[in-house]
């Protein structure tokens, strides 16, 4: 058996059947050994746009998504997607070819010391030197990407090794023991720690849970919902944290963090006690750790113990699977219920920051009262994947998520052109509705792909909120450079709906709020992919507009 024969053997034991990738002389031995395989492997047209495919195939999946490409250019073209991997604990596959194992170090033609290039952000890779090594790394990379804290492991197989015969190791499959990777799973973290969280929050007056994309991870939003509704503790979100207590229930406060909504910080702010779940308080969703830690009592519950104490110092540190420690904690507070006065409280800062939007017709559309139609529309649960920029905050402030698997964004990295083959990768895994929602800049980091999904048949909705320009940079030069616009225009950009159209693509254009029901039935109602390109106007901000009639009486 061959080295690349190996490879698709062990890809196959486990449980892959699709891998998105591009080719090249370095990993066509495994290339041309897939059609006799039950794997499909779904041509990209950008090595990064298979990452990204890759992990919303993951995302839907909760099994690691595999992409290949070639050596050199073709692995770098990688990079950005795995590192958006990396950031947001995706499991990923990434297997690239090689030069030859002779001329490794010798500056060949497409040679590139991948490894060394993402060692800082993959959770393990593999450079084989023994073609008899193939099948247990492969083996290995699947266990380390999908156990403790996700993420994605890279094997860079030279070719020569790919094309050389070996006899295959037959036999029974031993457990996986890595010496030095010791995962937590399940299992119970410890009882006095679980005990401290406890007591903390039957004394607490004002408590508050910040639901972070760890509970996802772990698979614990039944337990978080279950917790919450026994307790009636106030749940805010961080971006990776938002569907984990569903949009509309009556104890979501919202998202936090610079881009946030204006309750949910404040409630946070106003805590005597914070129960963080699985978040690592990156610097958007708290920018001000410090103030945080000396009003508030912090308790941090983590998988990963070097989340704890990296950029909050808790009072209590959790080490352990939310979902376990979620079910240990349940009987301890049996008896236990949130102070109704704290409950009055942030309810009356909730209604004092909740604005109706502007509906009448303006020449542009509102974009938050586009989503929120979105969302009523669909039931709230398609899968929507996102670009990153203006269009993520609408989404993520105004889709009322029941489930948050379906919200597919780049949260950590902030990756412009993930969005649309996030979306394709999700579609690929789910094969329901899948709606992909992008700025008309980001749009165009990625727009190739749409050959993709014509290629592949691939069904997405594509909404492309149309405002002209980088619409987050503009919004930040407005507040911070004293509207010193520059290198933000889109001009030059193609008319969205020609070029749907020359994708064999329908689509359709609107400019009014008016016509945005109208929009969304037509977006919805194709059982294949639609373009809505939605004119928003280049002054709107994430946060809406900054006219003091937005505010409640008496805010300045």
């Amino acid at each position: 058996m061959t080295g690349a024969e190996m490879v698709v053997k062990a890809l196959e034991g486990n449980g892959v059947t699709t891998i998105f990738g591009y080719p090249g002389a370095a990993n066509c031995p495994i290339l041309d050994k897939l059609p006799d395989s039950a794997i499909k492997h779904i041509l990209v047209r950008n090595e990064q746009g298979a990452a990204h495919m890759a992990s919303g195939y993951a995302r839907v999946t909760k099994r690691p998504g595999v992409c290949t490409a070639t050596s050199g250019p073709g692995a770098t073209n990688l990079i950005t997607g795995i590192a958006t991997a990396y950031m947001d604990s995706v499991p990923m596959i990434a297997i690239t070819g090689q030069v030859v194992s002779g001329l490794l170090g010798r500056d060949a033609f497409q040679e590139v010391d991948i490894t060394g290039a993402t060692h800082p952000f993959t959770k393990h890779n593999y450079l084989i030197r023994d073609g008899l090594e193939i099948p247990r790394v492969i083996d290995e990379a699947f266990y380390i990407a999908s156990t403790g804290r996700p993420g994605p492991v890279l094997i860079d197989i030279p070719m020569d090794l790919l094309k050389a015969a070996y006899d295959y190791p037959e036999g029974k499959k031993e457990p996986i023991v890595i010496r030095g990777y010791k995962p937590i799973g399940m299992g119970k973290a410890h009882e006095m720690q679980v005990k401290k969280v406890a007591e903390a929050i039957k004394v607490s007056q004002k408590p508050v849970i910040l639901a972070g994309g760890g509970i996802v991870l772990s698979d614990a939003t039944k337990e978080l919902r279950e917790f919450v509704s026994k307790t009636g503790i106030p749940v805010v979100t961080t971006m990776t944290g938002v569907g984990t207590i569903e949009g509309g229930s009556n104890l979501c406060y919202g998202m936090i963090g610079s881009h946030g909504i204006k309750s949910a910080n404040m409630t946070l702010n106003h805590s005597d006690l914070v129960i963080i779940l699985g978040s690592r308080l990156g610097d958007r969703s708290v920018a001000n750790a410090a103030g945080l830690e000396k009003r508030t009592k912090l308790i941090h519950i983590d998988i990963d113990p070097a989340e704890i104490g990296k950029n909050i110092f808790p009072d209590i540190p959790v080490v352990g699977d939310i979902k376990d420690v979620l079910t240990q904690l349940m009987p301890l507070l049996s008896d236990y219920h949130t102070p109704a006065e704290w409950k009055e409280y942030v309810d009356r800062i909730r209604s004092d920051w909740t604005f109706e939007e502007e509906t009448e017709d303006s020449g542009f559309v509102n974009p938050r009262y586009f989503v929120k139609r979105l969302s009523e529309k669909t039931g709230s649960d398609a899968y929507v994947s996102t670009e990153v920029g203006q269009n993520q905050i609408w989404v993520a402030n105004n889709y009322k998520f029941t489930d948050p698997r379906h919200f597919i964004t780049s949260a950590g990295f902030g990756t412009m052109g993930y969005g649309l083959p996030a979306a394709i990768g999700a579609s690929v895994a789910s094969g329901e509705t899948v709606i992909a929602v992008m700025g008309d800049g980001s749009f165009q980091m990625d727009l190739a792909e749409l050959g993709t999904m014509c290629q592949w048949d691939i069904p997405v909705k594509l909404i492309v909120l149309e405002n002209h320009r980088l619409g987050m940079v503009h919004e930040h030069q407005f507040i911070n450079y004293k509207s010193n616009y520059y290198a933000v225009s889109l001009e030059g950009s193609p008319d969205f709906c020609k070029l749907a159209e020359a994708y064999g693509i329908p689509s359709m254009k609107i400019n009014e709020n008016s016509e945005i029901d109208k929009g969304i039935d037509a977006l919805l109602a194709d059982k294949n992919s639609f373009m809505l390109v939605v004119e928003v106007d280049p002054f709107e901000q994430t946060g809406g507009a900054l006219n003091s009639h937005h505010l409640p009486k008496g805010v300045e």
